[in-house]
């Protein structure tokens, strides 16, 4: 490592440990991330392993962006993207709570379209209150852009798990069990009428049945509904967002989620 990448690592560390309620989140989740990590390498899970690798390089981010590019998180942020990343990667990918809890993906892609819209709305409005530029852009047009920032990050995530699904045979993209089918494939006629087999209750595959009590959707309701939550957390945060704009910084919420520049007269 470098002189320059040994600084870094050292203000990294030297700022997590400045806030202490962060700082203090950040050491129990790292060593439960440990132990978690070094009972899968003892059991040869060298998957759950790269997740715990993943998820303490991870865990660095926040601290980074800080320290690197002088901008100010809110402890609050801080804290729920601790709290987002460890939920995503330890519990939902390796505890299996996405499969043990059905509601565990819609949450945090619910928390994930609130999350986007507020780095989002924060770019624009560093851009916004900065000495450097003249114009000043209405609140409607900043929450639009939030929106807007939020959902593509949700698209080109949905992107990336049919990718996944695709090329490496994962189930990213989860699948959902249904009991019909409307489909203008199933009319014999080509005419584009739509033919509906109801009352699906099971699947029989190469003679064998499946026993899942209907037929499985290969992941569209699944994608479905992650953008739909995810439409419902932007526009939230969204309208936080328009409110604090619009009365300047008045918005308690919304403080605790919106980065802000470090200006030197700050430091």
């Amino acid at each position: 490592m470098t002189n320059k990448g040994k600084d870094l690592w050292k203000s990294i560390n030297l700022h997590i440990r400045e806030n202490k309620s962060v700082f203090i989140l950040y050491m129990i989740l790292r060593v439960i991330v440990v132990l978690a990590m070094v009972a899968s390498f003892i059991n040869r899970n060298y998957e759950n392993v790269f997740f715990c690798v993943l998820t303490l390089i991870l865990f660095m981010i926040p601290s980074f962006i800080e320290v690197n590019f002088h901008i100010d998180l809110p402890t609050t942020l801080e804290v729920v993207i601790l709290l987002f990343i460890f939920a995503s990667q330890i519990l939902g990918e390796m505890s299996s709570y996405y499969i043990t809890y059905p509601f565990w993906d819609t949450m945090l892609h619910t928390i994930n379209g609130f999350l986007a819209a507020a780095i989002g709305f924060s770019l624009v409005d560093i851009l916004n209150d900065s000495d450097k530029f003249t114009f000043q852009l209405s609140p409607i047009y900043m929450a639009v852009v939030a929106f807007c920032f939020s959902m593509t990050i949700g698209v080109l995530w949905e992107f990336f798990e049919f990718f996944m699904d695709m090329v490496f045979r994962t189930d990213m993209q989860k699948d959902t069990i249904i009991n019909g089918i409307y489909s203008v494939i199933l009319d014999p006629t080509n005419s584009n009428k739509v033919v509906a087999i109801k009352n699906i209750n099971d699947v029989i595959v190469n003679g064998k049945s499946l026993g899942l009590g209907g037929y499985i959707d290969i992941g569209l309701i699944d994608t479905m509904k992650d953008l739909i939550v995810n439409f419902i957390g932007a526009v939230v945060f969204s309208i936080i967002g328009f409110f604090y704009v619009k009365h300047r910084g008045q918005g308690s919420v919304a403080r605790r989620f919106i980065p802000k520049l470090i200006r030197q007269k700050d430091k």
